[in-house]
């Protein structure tokens, strides 16, 4: 007998680490484009934020926190 009804069970977990993900490639994306739109038209405050050490100390640590949820949420997966 074929199943028919299959029941997507995916970890919520992973759902959430999977969203993170998304909208932090999203604001990657969005400083890349806010830095070659500041280079083109000159403007110096917005170039010196965007290299700033403290805005990518932030994105290293995001990075590190999703890496922890998504290796989490995969133990969890595997586990049960």
């Amino acid at each position: 007998m074929m199943k028919t009804e299959l029941k997507n069970k995916q970890n919520r977990l992973l759902k959430w680490a999977s969203k993170g993900l998304k909208y932090f490639l999203l604001a990657l994306l969005g400083c890349a484009i806010a830095f070659v739109v500041s280079h083109a038209f000159n403007i110096v405050f917005m170039i010196k934020l965007l290299q700033s050490l403290e805005l990518w100390t932030w994105f290293f640590r995001i990075a590190v926190f999703l890496f922890c949820l998504f290796a989490i949420a995969m133990m969890i997966e595997s586990w049960g």
